[in-house]
């Protein structure tokens, strides 16, 4: 079942700390339609069905991405996209909304999600993997 739109905005507002609605909104459409460039199939089937309708459309009718973006360069473009914005706001932009889809997404489904993009979005998701275990230590 889809998160409702009023739940959806309110938890990217409370994740970004933005002052109106309009604003989380804005933010939420960027991203949403950066990311659905870089899905494809079934996960990006299955990601909308846990969207609400209009975000939902949004991810499934994305701008066409000549190639998947690293993750810089994604936050490059976010910035790009959201008037006023910089790297920094566009990077706490993007983990309000990744934060929320995650949630709506699920770990399974997130964990799929992952799998097509790039290395390191796990990170703009707020889901960093494991760390690789420790180097044994040297004895003398």
């Amino acid at each position: 079942m889809p998160m409702r739109h009023e739940v959806f905005l309110a938890r990217v507002q409370e994740q970004g700390r933005y002052a109106t609605v309009p604003e989380a909104e804005r933010v939420a459409r960027v991203v949403l339609a950066l990311l659905g460039a870089h899905l494809v199939g079934t996960v990006r089937a299955e990601l909308a069905a846990r969207l609400p309708e209009a975000y939902a459309l949004i991810l499934l009718n994305p701008l066409q991405a000549a190639e998947p973006l690293p993750p810089e360069r994604f936050v490059r473009a976010t910035a790009a996209w959201i008037e006023g914005a910089t790297e920094k706001t566009a990077l706490w932009d993007i983990g309000a909304v990744l934060a929320t889809v995650a949630a709506a997404a699920g770990e399974g489904l997130t964990r799929e999600v992952l799998l097509q993009l790039p290395p390191g979005y796990d990170l703009l998701f707020g889901r960093p993997s494991s760390p690789d275990p420790a180097p044994a230590s040297i004895t003398s």
